[in-house]
C-alpha cells in the first residue's frame, strides 16, 4: 500500500510502498476513505512532541472494513468506520468508572515504537498513536473503531475523529457546560471551530472566538461565534472582560501556546472554569497567580473531549444529518495523498480550516 513517512522531525513526508499485516486477534484491517490533516500531527512533524522514526502520521480518519482477525464481534467486511486513538479496553479502572478516553491499557494502547504492524523496505516502521491514517489502510485493535450509519459521507466523518469529537466532548463531558453561560474560544482552527459549534448546541449565552486570522475569526461567526476579537489587537484579556461584563463562565483553549493558557485563566469571572484542549509542548509551564485561585477559578486539562466515542459519534452523525452539526464548512479542500506536505504548509501558513485527504477507492 501507499503510505505517507515522516523520516525525520522538519523534513517533508516521502510518499512510499508500505507492508502492513494481516489482522490479528482482536485487530481490524481498515480501507482509508479519508484523513483529515489535524494540526496535532503537525506538533509531531515540527518535532514539538516526540515518537519514533520513521513513522506514518495520521489519526483523523474513517474508512471501510476488509478484514476482521479472531474474536472481533463488533465489526464485519464492508462497515463504515470512523478511527479514534482513544482506545479503550473496557475493563480497567478508568473505562469502568466511565473515562474510557483516558484509557492507558497497554493491550489496546501500545506506547510508541512498540506496535508491529507496519514494515518498510524490511525494517520496522513506527505506527503513531495505534492508528497511522496517512496510508491507503489500516491496521487497529478493534476498540479504536465505531461503526456508523452508511449514509453519512466518510470525507466528513473523518473530521469527526478528532477535532469535532474533541471540541463536542470538551464542551458536554469536560466542562459540562450550563445553558445561557458565556463563553470564550481561544483559536477558531478544527478543534475551536467544533467546540464554538458544541457551546451553541449547549445552549451558551454568549461565545467569544478569538484568533489571528481574519478567515477564520469569519467563520467562527457562522459555527455560532456570538462575538469575535482579533488577538493581535491589544489586550486580548480585557476585551473578553469587557465583553461578558466580568468574565466568562467558562473558556477553552485550542490552540497550545504558554500564553493563551494562561489567557483562557485570566479571563474568566469567579467561580468560572478554564479547560486547556491544545496540545502544550513539552517542557512548557503554566504560570497563574495563586490569589486569583481564592476566586474559586478553576483550570483543567481535557484529553480528546473526554470522549466515549462509541456513543458520541454516532450522535454526532445525527446532529449532522438533522442540520444542527456543520462539518461541510469545516472542509477547506481535498486533496490526494501526494499533495500532503503542501497540504501541511497550508494549515500552518493560515486561512484555512481543514483539509482532507481522498484516497481512491
Amino acid at each position: 500500500m501507499k503510505a505517507a513517512v515522516l523520516h525525520a522531525p522538519k523534513q517533508p513526508m516521502t510518499i512510499e510502498d508500505v507492508a502492513i499485516g494481516k489482522p490479528g486477534r482482536r485487530e481490524v484491517l481498515v480501507r482509508t476513505v479519508a484523513a483529515g490533516l489535524c494540526h496535532s500531527d503537525l506538533h509531531f512533524i515540527e518535532g514539538a512532541y516526540p515518537t519514533p522514526m520513521p513513522v506514518v502520521l495520521g489519526h483523523e480518519s474513517a474508512g471501510i472494513v476488509e478484514m476482521v482477525g479472531e474474536d472481533v464481534t463488533y465489526l464485519k467486511p464492508g462497515d463504515h468506520v470512523i478511527s479514534c486513538l482513544s482506545v479503550f479496553c473496557g475493563h480497567c479502572e478508568f473505562c469502568l468508572s466511565g473515562h474510557p478516553s483516558i484509557c492507558q491499557t497497554p493491550e489496546v494502547k501500545q506506547p510508541p515504537g512498540v506496535a508491529r504492524r507496519l514494515t518498510w523496505k524490511g525494517q520496522h516502521l513506527n505506527q503513531f498513536l495505534n492508528l497511522s491514517s496517512f496510508a491507503e489502510q489500516m491496521l487497529v485493535h478493534e476498540h479504536a473503531l465505531v461503526k456508523v450509519r452508511e449514509d453519512m459521507p466518510l470525507d466528513l466523518a473523518s473530521l469527526i475523529g478528532c477535532s469535532v469529537i474533541t471540541g463536542y466532548g470538551a464542551v458536554a463531558h469536560t466542562a459540562r457546560i450550563e445553558p445561557g453561560s458565556s463563553v470564550a474560544i481561544f483559536g477558531a482552527g478544527g478543534i475551536g471551530l467544533a467546540t464554538i459549534n458544541a457551546a451553541l448546541m449547549a445552549g451558551a449565552g454568549r461565545i467569544i472566538a478569538i484568533d489571528l486570522d481574519p478567515f477564520k475569526l469569519n467563520l467562527a461567526k457562522l459555527f455560532g461565534a456570538t462575538d469575535v476579537i482579533d488577538a493581535s489587537a491589544g489586550d486580548t484579556v480585557k476585551r473578553i472582560v469587557d465583553l461578558s461584563n466580568g468574565g466568562v463562565h467558562y473558556s477553552f483553549e485550542c490552540i497550545g501556546p504558554k500564553a493563551t493558557a494562561e489567557q483562557s485563566f485570566s479571563c474568566l469571572r469567579s467561580g468560572g472554569t478554564a479547560t486547556l484542549i491544545g496540545m502544550i509542548p513539552v517542557g512548557t509551564r503554566i504560570e497563574l497567580h495563586g490569589v486569583d485561585f481564592l476566586r474559586e477559578r478553576r483550570i483543567q486539562g481535557c484529553m480528546m473531549g473526554s470522549n466515549r466515542f462509541r456513543i458520541d459519534m454516532p450522535r454526532l452523525i445525527d446532529f449532522y444529518l438533522q442540520g444542527r452539526l456543520k462539518l461541510d464548512e469545516m472542509v477547506s479542500g481535498r486533496i490526494k495523498l501526494g499533495q500532503i506536505n503542501e497540504g501541511f504548509a497550508e494549515l500552518k501558513k493560515g486561512g484555512i480550516a481543514r483539509n482532507v485527504i481522498m484516497f481512491d477507492q
